[in-house]
């Protein structure tokens, strides 16, 4: 296995502030009501309601952290509304540090545009992120950036041979390699959930999910021969021996496996 791995994943919510910069004539309108009209309008045009990716805000980055000493679970979350910033270069300077093989389901569509934006927004620092050979030769050829380069797994781009028409739900991949899957909600109730103030039960749902990610890299690697079968039962149960560490603190661990097929 290429030591050490970083997988993760990202929630957002609507960037109300961002918008209120571009549309100055709503500011007098609470967020509630700027969101409300926008999902009106868009769907009145027969459009998604989903804001662009300039305008989501990262509340949370989950990464689930594998080396040879262990594994991690850890969360970056913005609890404030005014940490963003720290949070996205935190994420960054973890690359900095370990230059780790970075895996994702849908990274390269989602959750990394959304972090150069953010992060060009706030003036994050992240030399290694962007590193193509420049400062360290051995990045021309294997780079974050380039889509068919390793050094940024995103499964679900190439398990669908980059073909976006191919492209699996992670929850459904997931159940039907007998992992627990989703647990609790869906990226569509995040934000409700965030109004509702309901910071820390998102951040629980971001771990699951980037959970679900890494057991799938697992599995991949299994099938493309990073894992004997024996390596990778024995990654399977150690992964099982974390969560039930981790559960008498974190309860969502209890509830993901018993869950776990």
């Amino acid at each position: 296995m290429p030591w050490p791995v970083l997988v993760f994943d990202i929630e957002t919510i609507p960037d109300m502030a961002g918008w209120r910069r571009l549309n100055p004539n709503d500011a007098a309108l609470s967020d509630a009501q700027v969101h409300a009209q926008w999902q009106t309008e868009r769907v009145a045009e027969g459009k998604s309601d989903f804001m662009p990716l300039y305008l989501q805000r990262i509340l949370c980055i989950s990464c689930v952290f594998r080396n040879a000493e262990g594994l991690r679970v850890h969360s970056f979350v913005d609890r404030d509304g005014h940490s963003e910033a720290k949070v996205v270069q935190t994420f960054f300077q973890a690359i900095e540090k370990h230059a780790p093989q970075l895996v994702s389901w849908n990274g390269s569509g989602f959750d990394l545009p959304v972090l150069h934006y953010r992060g060009l927004m706030h003036g994050v620092v992240a030399d290694k992120y962007w590193d193509l050979g420049d400062d360290d030769r051995e990045f021309k050829w294997n780079n974050y950036i380039s889509r068919y380069h390793m050094r940024h797994l995103d499964l679900m781009d190439l398990l669908a041979k980059y073909t976006p028409k191919n492209n699996a739900p992670m929850d459904a991949l997931a159940k039907l390699c007998g992992f627990p899957g989703k647990l609790g909600m869906d990226g569509s109730q995040v934000y409700a959930q965030f109004q509702a103030g309901h910071t820390e039960d998102i951040r629980r749902y971001c771990e699951t999910d980037v959970m679900n990610t890494y057991l799938l890299y697992c599995r991949f690697q299994k099938m493309r021969g990073g894992f004997t079968e024996a390596e990778y039962e024995q990654e399977i149960a150690f992964v099982q021996d974390e969560l039930g560490n981790l559960a008498p603190q974190e309860p969502h661990w209890q509830e993901y496996l018993q869950a776990w097929t």
